[in-house]
């Protein structure tokens, strides 16, 4: 299903251009608004969130302007991670909640992230209803002058997050004893992670907490895991964790400031749960999750199943396949015994609790050997040209070297014009040789 606005992780690109401006933020709230509409309800509610770009101050207005403007009562929250705005969503049983965000993108993007009222990301229907309303003629969806909506602050988001994650942990859990690296990418979580940490007792070295609306994802978070572990050896921390711009993701380092990826984590979880009995079906991970992961689920005897790459997509198949775990390398990890979506603080919470009784970060992780892996990906004016005959050549090329050898995966990214070639073997030469192979097709 081709869709005009939505990519693999809602609405994403830079501001001011092409879709992300006020303009088209009042179309998408009057849409958004206008769908989720339920008139068995005495209120239709929706409730914002956002991270901490500039940005933000542009299109929250614009996005309240257009769900007022369609009857909507909201109730705007501020900077919140993701998954806080969908617990929220549910807890307060609103028709929808909209997260402004670019995600882990730099701060001059940005873009937004639609949950409907279980807390769900939206399916690629849904947005295609979405977008068929967007596209229609505006005058169409407005409210009488009577039938407007309201707007209200609650400035208690984050401590309302907080408590409901509390709420998925023994009472007597407590982080004593520890010291922690956190870096929250001046993002999204730079309040809640290191209050809760802090709350549970640990020793707390906090970084990325102080945002000016153009430093979010800037040589620091998920997608810059040298800063912790820098902070980690300097300190002498047990554990370094690092969030994205809007706290969905989680990289972590052990206390030997060695990196532990998404695809670590999800194992170490995935054999504690098992051992626990709370694992239920087994683990979905994507098509960029690690061969050697897929090796060790099937040593384990734990079922492990592949989706398309976004979280979003990951989740869709842990509901089909009835199963409580899944998630990406990048860290989307979702823990379906108590969230919805990815949730950086919840995961690194369950992974410390597995810490809690003086264990090691590199003897709980690092389960399984991983398969050499390399990604580049390459920025394009077109992300069609990956259909072009010369780089279908390129990649069949590539696949018949690797075949037998290792894995080659080419795809157009979801939430960036780039294009991301992935390889992975034991044969070093022949991973660049392929990247090669398919580079050249592509410039």
């Amino acid at each position: 299903m081709k869709k005009k606005y939505f990519g693999t992780d809602g609405i994403r690109g830079t501001v001011n251009f092409g879709n992300i401006n006020g303009e088209k933020f009042f179309k998408f709230g009057l849409s958004a608004g206008t769908y989720f509409k339920n008139q068995k309800k005495r209120k239709q509610i929706a409730i914002i969130a956002k991270d901490t770009r500039l940005s933000g101050y542009t299109l929250e207005p614009a996005l309240v302007s257009g769900l007022t403007s369609a009857g909507m009562y909201v109730f705007t929250l501020g900077p919140l991670p993701t998954n806080g705005l969908a617990m929220l969503t549910k807890k307060m049983r609103a028709n929808l909640g909209i997260m402004i965000t670019a995600s882990h993108n730099p701060f001059y993007d940005n873009g937004l992230k639609l949950f409907g009222p279980d807390g769900l990301k939206l399916s690629d229907k849904i947005e295609k209803k979405i977008e068929n309303l967007i596209d229609s003629k505006t005058f169409k969806h407005l409210s009488s002058p009577k039938q407007l909506g309201r707007v209200k602050r609650l400035e208690d988001g984050n401590e309302r997050y907080l408590k409901i994650i509390k709420k998925n942990f023994p009472k007597d859990f407590n982080l004593r004893g520890m010291k922690i690296v956190i870096d929250c990418a001046n993002g999204a979580g730079y309040k809640s992670a290191p209050k809760i940490l802090k709350d549970l007792g640990a020793k707390v070295f906090p970084f990325g907490i102080k945002p000016n609306g153009l430093n979010i994802n800037y040589k620091c978070g998920s997608t810059h895991p040298e800063v912790i572990k820098k902070f980690v050896k300097k300190y002498k921390a047990n554990i370094g964790i690092a969030l994205d711009g809007d706290a969905d993701r989680v990289i972590m380092c052990d206390e030997h400031s060695q990196i532990i990826d998404g695809d670590q984590i999800i194992a170490m979880i995935a054999k504690r749960w098992k051992k626990k009995k709370i694992l239920i079906g087994g683990v979905v991970g994507t098509l960029m999750s690690n061969y050697g992961l897929e090796k060790f689920f099937g040593n384990e005897k734990i079922k492990f199943f592949r989706s398309k790459v976004g979280d979003r997509y990951v989740k869709q198949k842990m509901k089909q396949k009835n199963f409580n775990l899944g998630g990406e390398q990048s860290g989307h990890i979702i823990l379906g015994k108590f969230a919805t979506t990815g949730d950086g603080l919840m995961v690194a919470l369950e992974c410390l609790f597995s810490l809690r009784k003086g264990f090691k970060a590199s003897s709980i992780f690092n389960v399984y050997k991983s398969v050499p892996q390399k990604l580049i990906n390459i920025k394009v004016k077109n992300k069609k040209i990956i259909n072009s005959l010369k780089c279908k050549k390129a990649i069949k090329k590539a696949a018949g070297l690797i075949k037998g050898k290792g894995r080659l995966l080419v795809r157009a990214s979801g939430t960036e014009p780039k294009i991301r070639i992935m390889c992975e073997s034991f044969n070093s030469t022949l991973i660049d040789k392929c990247l090669n192979i398919v580079e050249k097709s592509i410039h």
